[in-house]
């Protein structure tokens, strides 16, 4: 009988998203690094990952701390009871530390397994609190993929298949100030990346998002920012919206969605609000909101190392001028411009059929870089936040190397 190999396991039985999966066969991860599997000489490939798993490694691959702490809480319990019955100790810690990061008002912590669950309540949420129906998102902007957050999702490409979805959700542009009038006091909330992800790294003008906040206290819609890529230090402050202004506090959302970059590596997700907001889903009716596994005590656990080494190492102290070197090595005629805020950059080029051959020649090189879904024209660069200058340096290098190779 024929043994079929992991790649041909891959393609037969793993659902797949797209005719040209990057199929790296992978055996480890440590740091900013992924290892492949060996070749028939034995040798591993070592590639650099720049993009973070999408925003998910910011504390690096298998960070020694996160670890530690999944390790710990292995032998305790796993799953337990669905979301909150019973009273486990990673919740309530992680819960206590995220509410420590955050103005006051943002302290009562919803748990979910992703970036979408997060979207999804907070979607619920916005409702329930307001008895209204119309949801406002932006352009270009991406919140998930389930059909919920798909209707906020800006981008029809990504839409039209999976019609019809939501209604009475309207889209505003980014970072464009006559669009504020289409938030009325038929608008429940208000749903906003801080710093445009997808559409290839947008970083508004401060004041924008302030006038944002003040029309929707005026109409008394909710500002729900979305943080799932720009949160837990990747933009230069812990959250994003902190970074808005020069008091520290930024500006505040009654909604804040973060995923991705907070697990260390595990599945988790969270809407956070104020306890008088949050306390409709108990009501009208009982159990509002109920998740199975949001929460895992595995996650939580992970997610509080994870906050705790951004925090004692001040990783996001570090983002910004780490992102600036990478900005001065960029450079050459290819490049048209490179945008960004702290370790979230965006590398222009003049077309995706320009880019493409140029990400595929760096992941050969061992670079592995990205393109975003409304914005195909960019590289994603978004490295864990542990990354050093020495290994920026190596980086640009192959980066440079591959455009080179390529152009």
């Amino acid at each position: 009988m024929q043994v079929l190999t992991q790649r041909q396991l891959f393609f037969e039985h793993v659902a797949q998203t797209s005719d040209f999966p990057l199929a790296l066969e992978i055996d480890r991860a440590e740091g900013v690094y992924i290892y492949s599997t060996a070749g028939p000489d034995g040798s591993q490939q070592r590639y650099m990952d720049l993009i973070s798993g999408i925003g998910v490694s910011n504390v690096g691959h298998r960070h020694p701390e996160v670890l530690d702490a999944i390790k710990t809480q292995l032998d305790k319990y796993l799953h337990l009871m669905v979301y909150g019955e019973y009273v486990q100790t990673p919740q309530t810690q992680l819960a206590h530390a995220l509410a420590g990061t955050l103005p006051p008002s943002l302290n009562t912590v919803y748990f979910t397994n992703s970036g979408t669950e997060a979207v999804e309540g907070a979607m619920k949420l916005a409702k329930r609190y307001t008895g209204r129906t119309e949801l406002v998102s932006c352009v270009n902007a991406y919140h998930g993929a389930t059909q919920g957050a798909l209707s906020l999702s800006g981008d029809e490409h990504f839409k039209r298949s999976f019609r019809p979805l939501l209604p009475a959700t309207r889209h505003i542009r980014f970072d464009n100030w006559d669009d504020l009038d289409q938030i009325t006091t038929a608008t429940a909330g208000v749903v906003m990346e801080v710093v445009g992800g997808e559409a290839g790294v947008r970083v508004p003008d401060p004041a924008y998002l302030q006038a944002v906040r003040e029309r929707c206290t005026e109409v008394g819609a909710l500002l729900i920012f979305d943080e799932i890529q720009t949160g837990f230090g990747r933009t230069g402050t812990f959250w994003a919206f902190q970074g808005v202004g020069q008091d520290g506090v930024g500006v505040v959302p009654d909604v804040l969605l973060c995923a991705k970059g907070m697990g260390g590596g595990m599945p988790i997700g969270a809407f956070i609000s104020s306890a008088d907001i949050m306390r409709v889903l108990r009501t009208n009716p009982i159990l509002g909101h109920i998740t199975t596994f949001g929460g895992h005590p595995v996650s939580c656990a992970a997610s509080l190392a994870t906050l705790r080494v951004i925090q004692q190492e001040k990783l996001y102290e570090q983002a910004e001028a780490k992102g600036q070197l990478f900005r001065q090595l960029l450079v050459h005629p290819a490049i048209r411009a490179v945008r960004g805020k702290g370790l979230m950059l965006a590398v222009e080029f003049d077309s995706f059929d320009v880019l493409k051959p140029i990400i595929d020649r760096a992941i050969k090189l061992g670079v592995i870089t990205d393109w975003f879904l409304f914005c195909d024209n960019s590289m994603r660069i978004a490295p864990p936040l542990i990354i050093t200058e020495s290994q920026i340096r190596d980086a640009c290098t192959v980066i440079l190397q591959a455009i080179e190779e390529v152009v």
